[in-house]
């Protein structure tokens, strides 16, 4: 991304006062710009026939018509680098967990203060995993609960210490440098994890690493 170019971010969410205060968050940062905002995701969906896919996608979890884990679903064949940040409430741990399950790339409370939304937005460009410290425990618990081992997937030590690092909430950049070795090493370690765990993001892979007890 060239340094004057915005990340193009768009916001499905049915709640119209909290969508705007969103919209106008977004457009007052000079890295970012709200390209299109929407009530539901199937309005949503079908602008990606229409227009270039944005980056990042600020996606209510509950919504009218189809969900937010559902349109994650629709979007994911469609756009796999578009990265979708869940809005949620407190309360709903299951449909979070659902959500990092269909790929989501990190969830964010609605209470989020907006330096905590923008950092988001640009750490999921980066490639990391946004998580709230205030349900991220709680999502990691519920993924231990349901854990049935299957096998390491063939990782290699040095992979999993990655996957450890990624697991810790630590970026590309940052895991290069605890491990001594390029960014382009550290990317081509991550490559080969999704490719064996069957995921695309980092939130996936370590949603599958936790549920199989490979950390």
């Amino acid at each position: 991304m060239g340094l004057n170019q915005k990340i193009d971010v768009w916001v499905v969410e049915d709640d119209a006062q909290y969508r705007s205060a969103l919209v106008r968050v977004l457009d007052a940062q000079e890295s970012l710009r709200c390209a299109k905002s929407f009530s539901n995701a199937e309005e949503a969906i079908a602008w990606f026939d229409r227009d270039d896919a944005p980056q990042v996608i600020l996606m209510d979890i509950v919504l009218p018509g189809l969900t937010g884990i559902e349109a994650i679903q629709c979007i994911r064949p469609v756009s796999p680098s578009t990265a979708v940040l869940i809005l949620t409430n407190y309360e709903e741990n299951d449909k979070i967990f659902n959500a990092i399950l269909a790929g989501a790339s990190g969830y964010l409370l609605k209470t989020s203060p907006p330096e905590e939304i923008v950092r988001s937005i640009h750490e999921a460009i980066r490639g990391g995993a946004p998580l709230n410290g205030q349900i991220a425990k709680r999502v990691l618990d519920r993924f231990t609960e349901l854990s049935i081992p299957t096998g390491s997937y063939g990782l290699t030590n040095r992979e999993k210490k990655i996957l450890k690092l990624m697991a810790d909430g630590r970026i590309k950049k940052e895991i290069s440098e605890e491990l001594m070795v390029s960014y382009h090493t550290v990317d081509t370690y991550i490559r080969n994890i999704y490719k064996k765990l069957q995921v695309h993001n980092q939130s996936s892979a370590v949603a599958v690493a936790v549920k199989n007890h490979l950390l």
